[in-house]
């Protein structure tokens, strides 16, 4: 008989290891045994690169047929900030007038307790024989630098010969109540840092000096003076934010030798970092002078369109909270952006509203919804013939 998980204190037991990137503080090993409880296969997956700290993820399978259903998360929480700020233990794990509060209980562990309930419950109605494999890809490297994470994890499978077929992300998708939205694609993220060059001199001899700051400020209006595009069908419309101007000069009566500016382009599938770059590069050749421009390109732009997957998602959201959720690819980047290349991907979790805030809490109600809603996803997923 397959045991009974309790999503509420799955996610308590969670909650209470002070996992923040890239300490893993127990979590993978409270989520470890639940799942070996179950049946499942686990392997621990410890990845390194130069320059950043070993992360510790999980794999973990039941079954060896097709198709395989998994479930992505991370168990990895931003730090709490300013802990006097908390009017409870960030890691306490504390219910309070049918609230849990602790950090990562929207981002993202009651959404693994949930999943692991819903892959319990299933399990104790359909036994080993439901027609396919579960599994589910946890990471430590989410809300880091996102290297040694799901990413690894992904050629680790490829180089095995194992297929993903379906994913189900469980990040905090939606805006003010369970049900409202489902993420179907993610924008892209490009940051970029421009620095212009001139020559140092006193104001009061401009000519022998070359200021600088009118290339730098006329390079930002060229690139944020005109919209990128006017959205998608599923997109808004791609956005830049100048997030930073540095000239680190106090002084009123000296023309300073270089101005650096900060950005970020949050794009849509009408984009890609390789092109954003090439126009970025043509805008501040067009402007003129000394310049140097690094970019780094968080993640890609995707999109899964609307389908099996989707249908099926949005189906069990429906019946179990009674609200049709609409396809959003809204908010930042998710390691969705690594398993779109793998297989059809989509987002569903809890209510965002206070995910990184002081006092994270999740609704004891949306708990037990959600874990309704991850079960209904695996029973639509594995149909059982008529």
């Amino acid at each position: 008989m397959t045991q009974t998980i309790d999503p509420l204190e799955l996610a308590q037991a969670l909650i209470r290891c002070p996992s923040v990137t890239p300490e893993d503080a127990g979590a993978l090993g409270v989520l470890q045994d639940a799942l070996e409880g179950l049946g499942f296969a686990c392997h621990r997956l410890v990845f390194s690169a130069p320059g950043t700290a070993d992360v510790d993820n999980l794999y973990a399978r039941l079954g060896d047929g097709a198709p395989n259903f998994c479930f992505a998360g991370h168990t990895d929480v931003v730090p709490v900030g300013d802990a006097a700020a908390w009017t409870v233990d960030p890691f306490g794990a504390e219910v309070i007038e049918g609230r849990l509060h602790g950090r990562g209980a929207v981002d993202m562990k009651c959404a693994i307790a949930c999943f692991v309930a819903a892959a319990a419950r299933f399990l104790a109605d359909r036994g080993s024989g439901f027609g396919g494999s579960l599994s589910l890809l946890i990471t430590g490297d989410e809300e880091g630098p996102a290297v040694n994470g799901t990413a690894k994890v992904l050629d680790w499978l490829a180089g095995r010969g194992e297929a993903l077929d379906a994913c189900l992300v469980g990040e905090p998708t939606n805006p003010e109540h369970l049900g409202e939205m489902i993420k179907i694609g993610r924008r892209g993220s490009l940051n970029g840092t421009l620095t212009v060059f001139g020559t140092q001199g006193h104001t009061a001899y401009p000519h022998l000096a070359d200021n600088p700051l009118p290339r730098l400020l006329a390079t930002l209006a060229a690139i944020t003076g005109k919209p990128l595009d006017d959205g998608t069908e599923h997109f808004p419309p791609s956005g830049i934010e100048v997030t930073s101007i540095d000239v680190g000069n106090e002084a009123a009566n000296v023309i300073p030798a270089s101005g650096r500016a900060r950005f970020n382009i949050r794009y849509n599938d009408r984009h890609d970092g390789a092109g954003l770059e090439q126009w970025l590069r043509a805008c501040c050749d067009a402007v003129g002078g000394a310049y140097q421009l690094d970019i780094e390109v968080s993640g890609e732009a995707f999109l899964t369109p609307p389908g099996p997957l989707s249908d099926i998602v949005a189906a069990a959201v429906e019946g179990v909270t009674g609200r049709r959720p609409e396809l959003g690819t809204t908010g930042g980047t998710s390691d969705a952006r690594f398993i779109k290349d793998h297989c059809p991907v989509v987002e569903f979790g809890m209510i965002n509203q206070t995910a990184h805030k002081v006092d994270e809490f999740a609704a004891l109600s949306d708990i037990a919804m959600l874990t309704g809603v991850y079960q209904a996803v695996l029973e639509r997923f594995f149909e059982q013939p008529s």
